[in-house]
């Protein structure tokens, strides 16, 4: 069996109605930070080109992050549209060279002030398509899961323009919680929740190293996904077949057959590509298998053009079709990745005043983890993100042990006493 690039999980357009503002979650007793006065925008103004223009750049990232963590060893598998929902919500209170620096690393330049309310009318579009036609069959299945929310500081200021627009373009409740004072109960809040909203397959998110007293705001994207084959694979035909490596040496892997599917069929150079579809005939899962020997090749010369080019070409065929099952998880620190892509200063120092009003606030991590299962009768995928802002702090400097000491006029730069104390 060749190798194969599972491209992407295509999960071509994702919400005809986002999640309703939670209410918030704490039980802490103490005063909560202002809420959104704004609900979540039911009928978002934008036009198709606009959508397609967020898609394209949506498609853009996706292969942009993939060249940054492809170098790591082993199957790989993470959720472009969760990094792009987590990242561009944090956008939204983003200003100056900030705010340039995110939008070029996520590929989102040509929209504008129209960005926050494409990626509303983005995410409807995708959920519009889960009504799935079940066809009466046994067992069949179609969920998708996509929901924002954001974890302030209890008693932290933020501004309500940043809160209603986070409300109204991405559904995104507030959660206040303490991570001044309650740390690992705050921790295990959001690590909670996205255990919640994806079915228990996203665990630990965020690890115990990952917040601190000085997390102001942590941003969060969950995505779960579990749809039947339109196709099913036949199950009692699953068997052990050889499985080439790219050192060409062999496995044997549980290889699923499909005996005959109508599924979308491409022949490139170097190259195959197949589109399985689900129930919803909306989404498919497309696989890309390059010829034997070529996968490093292919996959370092992967751009979003050449991408879209084999999207758009696929043809419906009957095909006999064997691949094997299989079974990825993925952790995946953000922070190199959106660096080397040009997404500097969010690190700090940063220009968040569009969430405050001061410019206190800058990304301190990015952590994202993915799953996705593999077998005869579908597929079972989820993702969730989580943008942590940490409030910049004073440096502490102690003075405990010897030390030189000067008095300078300033102005000249001239010395009039200089020292040292080695016992005070």
């Amino acid at each position: 069996m060749k190798n194969f690039l599972l491209s992407l999980l295509t999960l071509a357009l994702l919400l005809s109605a986002c999640a309703p503002v939670e209410e918030p979650m704490s039980d802490s007793g103490y005063a909560q930070p202002t809420q959104p006065d704004t609900a979540h925008e039911l009928n978002p103004n934008v036009k198709p080109d606009q959508l397609q223009a967020l898609a394209d750049g949506n498609t853009a990232f996706a292969v942009d992050f993939y060249h940054q963590i492809r170098s790591s060893d082993g199957n790989l598998v993470y959720s472009p549209l969760s990094l792009s929902l987590a990242l561009s919500m944090t956008l939204s209170g983003a200003r100056g060279e900030t705010r340039d620096e995110m939008l070029q690393a996520l590929s989102l330049t040509i929209l504008g002030d129209d960005l926050h309310p494409a990626f509303d009318a983005l995410m409807r579009a995708i959920k519009a398509s889960e009504k799935a036609d079940l066809e009466g069959s046994a067992g069949s299945k179609f969920q998708l899961n996509l929901i924002n929310a954001i974890w302030p500081q209890i008693g932290e200021h933020f501004e309500q323009d940043f809160l209603d627009g986070l409300a109204e373009h991405y559904g995104a409740g507030v959660n206040p919680v303490d991570y001044v004072n309650q740390l690992t109960t705050a921790r295990k809040e959001i690590n909670d929740w996205v255990a919640q909203q994806t079915e228990d397959k996203i665990q630990d998110l965020i690890p115990d190293d990952v917040l601190s007293t000085a997390t102001r705001l942590v941003l969060t994207n969950a995505i779960y996904f579990n749809g039947s084959w339109a196709y099913p694979f036949l199950p009692d035909a699953t068997q052990p077949a050889p499985f080439t490596l790219l050192d060409g040496s062999q496995v044997q892997a549980p290889m699923m057959t499909l005996p005959s599917g109508q599924l979308g069929y491409y022949q490139g150079e170097a190259f195959q590509a197949v589109s399985l579809p689900y129930l919803s005939r909306d989404f498919a899962m497309v696989l890309i298998v390059p010829d034997e020997g070529q996968f490093t090749n292919f996959e370092q010369s992967l751009s979003s053009e050449a991408l879209q080019s084999t999207l758009s070409s696929l043809e419906t065929q009957s095909l006999n079709l064997q691949m094997p099952k299989f079974d990825i998880e993925t952790p995946v620190d953000a922070v190199l990745p959106l660096q080397n892509l040009g997404m500097l200063s969010a690190f700090g120092p940063a220009d968040f005043s569009g969430m405050t009003g001061t410019k206190e606030l800058f990304i301190s991590d990015v952590v994202h983890k993915a799953t996705i299962t593999v077998d005869e009768q579908g597929t079972e995928a989820a993702a969730a993100t989580a943008v942590v802002m940490d409030k910049s702090m004073p440096m502490q400097l102690v003075i405990d042990r010897p030390f030189l000491f000067t008095i300078v006029h300033q102005p000249t730069g001239s010395i009039l006493f200089m020292g040292r104390v080695l016992q005070p």
